[in-house]
């Protein structure tokens, strides 16, 4: 069956595809072999600066020429997997997807006024020096270019709700029932700067990467060059892959882990994803809460031209892209708590099950970025009902009674919150039952006449001013 978006197996590349192809470049088999010879030339370009290595210096088209090869075609790709699966050029099948790598680089080098360095590409290294590398740069792209631009949208529309709702006044509930009043604004601020957190986190957090051959000691590098400082251009190397790019800087930064064994031990990546996966809990608690006011009426949506609610029921207008989102953030998380769980374990000097679970980063981000484009569409339809925010309020005046017992604690009565106890608890009131607890009350008259004026839909502290911050 020819692939398609009809055929997929996954969803992420079928129905969402429109969505997860933003990634396509950072997780798809092209582009890590695109990061693996972009390692690859970069390390070529350093060895030959390198003082004691003993490479004769680069003419500026051969440095051109470097910088090119990683701008690899597809038709490229698939002579580097030929290379893996088939054989090409003479070479039988490697079975090996880094070590195709290098002879695909070899041979487009061996026509090359650099066919004289060819044996010294992929020199002393081992295939995890190559993956762990060209895995961070596939990361750290996909988080600057599509994660953090997109949770920035996501951002921004709800502090958008948090600054034009912040003296919205809205019934609380905790434990579903009715409680002191707050703002919409107020609660849609709580999530802001939680999110804002969270992707601070994310953005800032560098990523480990190892390098020193196969278990990671430098062994054959000290042997063959024992004049090099190995760990100072380790160093560099790394940092050389942190030059600004067409964006500007990087705020996630490559750092080399000076003592691993034959794997970084990706705790770094293990890091990245539970800080998406915060941030994605954290959008599913909203997406919930958004769920909820919707149900109640508090929360309206705009029809949209042609769309069906129901095929039954033709009144009904769904909360449909927070529900998505909801559900695909769970499968992000889900993928996210097993990556990592599962990469940071690896037995001895190194298994290969890390291999395999690392072809699912792309998969996991998808899902994620699906349900970023979710909730975007889903605050692009709705709107806040502040009537029947006000309507909610004050068909529940019982929230008054913590005012009300607060102040006559201030004013020295006696035993306040029992008295409100008894009048509240398990009961309907009013404010005219209020009235008449007040007016027996043995307090001066401008107290009463204060507590009198109280009114839920006023009775908001200070979440207006917490809405703003």
């Amino acid at each position: 069956m020819q692939l398609d978006s009809l055929t997929a197996v996954s969803a992420v590349d079928g129905r969402y595809r429109p969505t997860s192809e933003a990634l396509a470049g950072y997780f798809s088999e092209f582009a890590l072999m695109k990061m693996r010879v972009l390692v690859e030339c970069e390390y070529l370009a350093a060895l030959t600066e390198t003082r004691g290595v003993g490479i004769r210096p680069l003419t500026a088209a051969e440095k051109g020429l470097l910088k090119a090869l990683p701008d690899i075609s597809v038709e490229d790709a698939r002579i580097i997997r030929k290379f893996e699966r088939e054989g090409h050029a003479g070479i039988p099948a490697t079975n090996h997807d880094v070590k195709a790598v290098e002879y695909f680089i070899k041979l487009r080098l061996k026509d090359s006024s650099l066919s004289d360095v060819l044996e010294w590409v992929h020199f002393a290294l081992t295939s995890e020096d190559v993956n762990s590398t060209a895995h961070a740069l596939c990361l750290r792209g996909a988080v600057e270019a599509v994660m953090l631009p997109s949770l920035a949208k996501v951002a921004k529309e709800i502090e958008g709700l948090a600054r034009r709702h912040a003296d919205t006044a809205m019934l609380a509930r905790t434990h579903g029932q009715s409680a002191t009043p707050t703002t919409f604004g107020k609660e849609m601020n709580v999530f802001a700067t939680r999110l804002a957190r969270q992707v601070a986190t994310l953005a800032r957090n560098p990523v480990l990467v190892k390098w020193g051959g196969p278990t990671a000691n430098y062994n054959a590098q000290t042997v063959a060059l024992p004049q090099v400082d190995w760990l100072a251009f380790a160093h560099a190397f790394v940092e050389r892959l942190n030059e600004p790019g067409p964006a500007g800087p990087h705020p996630v930064r490559l750092v080399l882990n000076e003592v691993t064994t034959q794997i970084e031990p990706h705790d770094t990546f293990a890091e990245m994803f539970d800080a998406l996966r915060r941030i994605n809990t954290i959008l599913i608690d909203l997406s919930q809460d958004m769920w909820r006011y919707i149900s109640d009426g508090w929360v309206t949506q705009k029809p949209k031209e042609g769309e069906i609610g129901s095929s039954a029921m033709p009144h009904k207008v769904n909360p449909i892209d927070f529900e998505n989102a909801e559900g695909n953030f769970g499968v992000a998380n889900a993928l996210f708590e097993h990556l990592s769980r599962k990469l940071p374990i690896s037995r001895l000097q190194r298994d290969l099950s890390d291999s395999t679970v690392a072809r699912t980063f792309g998969t996991a981000f998808a899902h994620a970025l699906i349900g970023y484009g979710a909730l975007l569409r889903g605050f692009g339809k709705v709107s806040v009902n502040e009537a029947a925010l006000t309507e909610a309020l004050r068909a529940h005046p019982e929230v008054l009674a913590e005012a009300i017992q607060t102040v006559l604690r201030v004013a020295g009565v006696e035993m306040p919150y029992e008295k409100l106890k008894e009048l509240t608890r398990g009961r309907q009131v009013t404010l005219a039952d209020f009235a008449t607890f007040i007016d027996g009350l043995d307090v001066a008259p401008d107290l009463k006449a204060q507590l009198r004026a109280l009114r839920p839909e006023t009775y908001t502290g200070l979440a207006g001013l917490l809405a703003k911050k």
